[in-house]
């Protein structure tokens, strides 16, 4: 997201919650980026799960990708088919990310589920489902019907979209 992360993260409404990744950044300026995030989110109550080594997680809320056996805090994962939210389930994730729902720029090309394929994705997780792919607030109130908790997105936060999203 270059410059636009700080947008963005300002746009968040309170009780949002970021994922960090920024896997491409080297390791000693992704822990300076992980620092600054966290002192934003911090401020403006938002929560923070890391994904990627665990020694940034101490300041996180909690972890998202491979489940660490100990419990640090919430743990998400993402989830892109059936064995997946299978594994997600009995790996005692707190929350899942489907994805995508719908295609995303993101991952130009890759296959969406669509919201038939999703729902049956999600059917019997005993865990919130925060929709994840080419989402915005229009999409997300339609899948409400499928027991969606939330979405998540990465343009539709971007000070360059003509209206702000809101969760549903």
């Amino acid at each position: 997201m270059g410059d636009s992360l700080w947008q963005a993260l300002e746009r968040l409404p309170r009780g949002s919650g970021v994922v960090f990744r920024h896997y491409d950044v080297p390791p000693a300026a992704r822990r300076r980026l992980f620092a600054r995030v966290a002192a934003v989110a911090r401020r403006r109550r938002l929560l923070l799960i890391v994904a990627g080594p665990a020694r940034m997680g101490r300041k996180a809320d909690g972890v998202h990708g491979d489940l660490p056996r100990r419990r640090q805090g919430i743990r998400t994962v993402a989830v892109h088919d059936r064995r997946e939210a299978v594994a997600a389930m009995r790996a005692g994730a707190d929350a899942v990310f489907v994805s995508p729902v719908f295609p995303t720029r993101s991952h130009p090309g890759a296959a969406a589920l669509g919201r038939v394929r999703t729902g049956l994705l999600i059917r019997d997780m005993p865990m919130p489902v925060i929709a994840l792919g080419g989402m915005n607030e229009r999409r997300a109130r339609g899948l409400r019907a499928l027991g969606i908790y939330r979405w998540a997105g990465i343009d539709a936060w971007r000070g360059d979209q003509k209206r702000k999203a809101v969760p549903i």
